[in-house]
């Protein structure tokens, strides 16, 4: 077990793919996207999940939380899915804040959504998401943090590397 950058203690599962997007692939995902759908959603204001969800919000975007335990409650005026495929409208981003060996099924709901990419957050990566991702056509970012990457990318302020170097 190593302790995750999300803040919970997880196992990891280590993708030997190196992410084949560039920097400008990247900013094109988020330059396009204008809806995000956030698995892994917290509705606690101290957890990434939370935070970054909350950033990309007032960056313009349609934030859709997506956590089953919070399932039909709210966030603000935003209604809280338990599922990707539950959400009536298009997702074209799934950004996703949970433990690598779940993100397989999540790539999965993502491509049975339309979505346009997949973005799996600092610290997860997986090998079988990656796959499930390409063989569907999905763009797929791993171990990346939309809101660091829009920052850098979009707004041009650079961010110091996180601790391990990423």
């Amino acid at each position: 077990m190593a302790a995750s950058p999300l803040g919970t203690r997880q196992e990891t599962i280590v993708s030997t793919a190196i992410s084949a997007l560039t920097d400008a692939q990247l900013k094109q995902i988020l330059e396009e996207s204008e809806t995000i759908a956030v698995i892994g959603w917290s509705d606690n204001e101290d957890r990434p999940s939370h935070g970054v969800a909350n950033y990309l919000r007032k960056q313009g975007y349609r934030v859709i939380p997506v956590n089953p335990r919070l399932a039909g409650e709210r966030w603000g005026k935003q209604p809280i899915y338990g599922n990707v495929t539950e959400i009536t409208r298009k997702v074209d981003l799934v950004d996703v804040f949970r433990r690598a060996d779940y993100t397989p099924a999540h790539a999965r709901e993502a491509v049975e959504a339309g979505a346009g990419a997949l973005w799996l957050q600092l610290g997860i990566a997986n090998d079988e998401t990656r796959r499930v991702a390409e063989e569907s056509g999905l763009r797929y970012v791993e171990d990346k943090c939309t809101q660091i990457e829009h920052l850098r990318l979009i707004r041009g302020i650079s961010m110091p590397s996180p601790p391990g170097g990423r």
